[in-house]
């Protein structure tokens, strides 16, 4: 029954994360992920503000700011390389 839920979460995850059964915590992250992947100039002490008030301390913050930028760094990358995503096997 565990897979099912996991596998539950993680379909209303990939349709639409502010629909999914999230505590606050968590959609705090995916929200300033999301901001900082498709408007980066518009992310604002507030909204490192609203991760610190959330319960993140500086490392938290920082290495979900990082790894939501290594991300957009490598799919960059790979966009300005013209790399072909692999077919599902």
């Amino acid at each position: 029954m565990e897979d099912q839920a996991q596998l539950d979460l993680l379909s209303s995850l990939i349709s639409d994360y502010r629909q999914a059964p999230l505590n606050s915590a968590d959609r705090t992250m995916l929200d300033y992920a999301v901001k900082l992947t498709v408007a980066p100039a518009e992310v604002r002490q507030a909204d490192v503000e609203a991760l610190r008030v959330s319960g993140f301390d500086d490392r938290g913050i920082h290495d979900i700011c990082a790894i939501t930028a290594y991300f957009a760094f490598v799919n960059r990358i790979a966009d300005g390389l013209g790399v072909e995503m692999e077919a599902d096997r």
